[in-house]
Formats: structure tokens, sequence, C-alpha cells
């Protein structure tokens, strides 16, 4: 029997992953804010199998999210998914502060509350493999979402850092740098979105490299090619390219 912990299960990347998953057994622990929509999910989950519990809450609430997870079995898989975008308006200078606020606390608080949260029962069992979905965005300072970039770069750091002070416990962590997939999230996204990949699909290449426990893994792959050349050039000359963005 296998457990699995998917945050932001109730839809985008969250909801197929855990569809992508969902087997006999297979337990899978599904959260996320919406009751009704995470209901959904979990009942097609449970039509290929696998034995479902679902939480409705919001990221936000850090005290309560590390009680919730002190609850939970020892996992096989933590994967971290939740996450807010954040593209700056327009016709503003600067983010609200409230906006900024949250963001933070779901892109970057929370997962890493939740990986500090779930290790240590993965170390002392030996085993244990936590996922945390980043962006590709982590790579760029994208002056039309400032906050969003910096929560995912930081996301790079910690699971680089947990990752090799993990290492000797048994306990693989995993970032996954999603670039354009079609969630409700990137449909708000009015700039173009190159090699925009479905959600299912994306969720089956991630199942499928997770499995092979690497570092990093880069979906589309086209967007590790971009990252690439993106590094080679001269800092000065990628900030002059993102501002006409």
């Amino acid at each position: 029997m296998k457990t699995i912990l998917i945050t932001g299960a109730s839809s985008g990347i969250g909801a197929s992953l855990a569809r992508a998953y969902a087997a006999d057994g297979v337990t899978l622990l599904l959260w996320g804010r919406d009751a009704a929509r995470l209901d959904a999910v979990a009942a097609a989950c449970r039509s290929q199998g696998a034995a479902v519990t679902t939480q409705a809450f919001d990221l936000r609430d850090a005290a309560g999210f590390a009680k919730l997870l002190a609850a939970v079995p020892v996992l096989d898989i933590a994967i971290f998914n939740a996450g807010l975008g954040g593209t700056a308006p327009a016709d503003v200078a600067a983010e609200a502060p409230e906006v900024v606020q949250a963001i933070a606390e779901v892109n970057f608080t929370a997962p890493i509350i939740g990986a500090n949260a779930v290790a240590g029962a993965m170390s002392a069992r030996g085993t244990g493999h936590i996922v945390l979905v980043g962006s590709i965005t982590e790579s760029f300072p994208l002056p039309m979402a400032p906050t969003y970039a910096a929560t995912k770069a930081g996301l790079k750091m910690f699971a680089e850092a947990f990752g090799i002070r993990m290492e000797k416990h048994g306990v693989k962590v995993t970032l996954v740098s999603p670039g354009f997939i079609d969630t409700p999230m990137s449909r708000s996204v009015t700039e173009p979105k190159p090699f925009l990949m479905d959600a299912d699909t994306a969720a089956a290449i991630i199942k499928r490299r997770v499995a092979a426990g690497p570092r990093t893994i880069v979906v589309p792959w086209q967007f590790a090619v971009i990252r690439g050349v993106a590094n080679l050039l001269p800092r000065a000359l990628l900030r002059r390219i993102l501002s006409r963005v």
C-alpha cells in the first residue's frame, strides 16, 4: 500500500496528478481549497481503485497546515503542488501588499513548512519522496510577476538545500518546474504561452519522472533548453529583453 499526499488537488496539475496516481493499493490524501471540486476529483480517483480522503482548507493558515500534517500517516510521496498565480496589473507601479502576502504564503511558506513537517517521519523510516512543484519562472526576473517569480526562485533554492540535507536520511527531494500547462492559473495569463501542454499529459510525465528520483524535472522539456540559453546570456541583456515583454 502506497500513501501519497497531494496539495492543490482540487484543480489543475494537482487534480491531474491525483488521477494519474489513483490505482488499487494506493491511498491518496487530497487537500485543496475548493471542497466541491476536491470531492469530484476524489470520486474519479476512487473509481480507479484508490482509497481517498480529502481535506479542504486554506494553506495561508500556517499553524493549521502544520497541525494537519502532524496527524497524517507516514507518507511514501508528499507532493506540495498548491500555488497562486500573480501577474501584476500593468496600470499600477507595484503589487498590493495583501496580494504579495498571499502569494508568498501559498507558494513559498506552505511548501517549506510541509516539507519539513513530513521529513522527520520519512527520515525515521529511511525512505520517502518529497516533491515540490515550482515554476520555470524561478530562473527569470519577470517584471510582470516579480513576487510570483521570487517565490518560485526561493522554492528552487530550498529544494536544492533540503535535498542535500535529506540525502543522508534516505529521503529524496525533487523540484518540478513546469512551463505553461493548461490550467485555470495559466488561462488567466494574457501573454503568449509557448509549448502549452495539457495538465493530464504533464501529470503523466511528472509521475514517470518522479519514479526515477531526479533532483529536478522540467516540463515541457523545451523550457529546460530555453533556460539553458537564457543562462548563457549576459544578465544585462536578459534584463533588457524582459523589460520589453
